[in-house]
């Protein structure tokens, strides 16, 4: 079993920052992609930021030149830092992973934390 624990939501004011960790736990051989998507009240889930083992990254258009998604692979952990935050970064953020598993056989599955709020306040 793996567990993904978010941390760093809050409330802001428009033009602040937060950062949000998300840490990987459990039976993990490795992790290959892992991302950040977020839901708004009423809207769809969406992909705000992924990355991959190897460091390559991909951000929605929305988010581009403000937020900064990173990884610390010893750490099994993923960053996302937000800056020049606004209104309509406000949702729910979660972390995903696909996580590559040995027991009790070689699978790759898909994991989701349990989110974590994000308020910009106008």
């Amino acid at each position: 079993q793996v567990q993904l624990v978010e941390s760093g939501g809050g409330l802001v004011q428009a033009g602040g920052s937060l950062r949000l960790s998300c840490a990987a736990s459990g039976s993990i051989f490795s992790i290959n992609a892992m991302g950040w998507y977020r839901q708004a009240p009423g809207k769809q889930r969406e992909l705000v930021a992924a990355i991959t083992s190897g460091g390559s990254t991909k951000y929605a258009d929305s988010v581009k030149g403000r937020f900064t998604i990173s990884r610390d692979n010893a750490k099994n952990t993923v960053y996302l830092q937000m800056n020049s935050l606004k209104p309509e970064d406000t949702a729910v953020y979660y972390c995903n992973a696909l996580v590559t598993v040995a027991a009790p056989a070689w699978d790759e599955y898909d994991y989701w934390g349990q989110g974590t709020q994000v308020t910009v306040s106008s």
